[in-house]
C-alpha cells in the first residue's frame, strides 16, 4: 500500500504535474513498517485506524476522479480493506490471555 500510494502521487497518476508532495501522506504508514515487523501490538491498533483515512479517499477518489487514477484508487481501496481485515485477524490471533479471576482458584 506505501509503495503504490507513493508511485501514484509521484508518478502514475498525480493531482497536477509536479505534484509528488502528496506521496508523503504515505509517510506514517512507512515509519511504522519496522514496528508492524517486529509485531508491536499498539502500532497494529493505530495502523488499524490510521487505514481508515487511505481507505475514506481511496473511495472519494474512485468514485470522484477519472482517468488513470480511479483504477489506482480501487487498488488502494482493495488493500485497504486486506490490510484492515488482516490488522484484526492478527489481533484477534495474538491477544493476551485474560486475567484470572479470583473464581478461577481452587482452595
Amino acid at each position: 500500500m506505501v509503495a503504490l500510494g507513493i508511485a501514484w502521487e509521484a508518478w502514475l497518476a498525480p493531482i497536477r504535474p509536479g505534484g509528488w508532495m502528496l506521496s508523503l501522506k504515505m509517510l506514517p504508514l512507512a515509519l511504522a513498517l519496522p514496528a508492524i515487523a517486529r509485531g508491536n501490538r499498539r502500532t497494529y491498533q493505530w495502523w488499524s485506524m490510521g487505514i481508515l483515512l487511505y481507505f475514506t479517499e481511496a473511495i472519494v477518489r474512485a468514485t470522484s476522479d477519472t482517468g488513470p487514477s480511479v483504477p489506482l484508487a480501487w487498488a488502494q481501496t482493495g488493500l485497504a480493506v486486506f490490510t484492515y481485515c488482516a490488522i484484526l485477524g492478527h489481533a484477534r490471533q495474538t491477544r493476551p490471555a485474560p486475567p484470572a479471576t479470583g473464581s478461577d482458584r481452587e482452595g
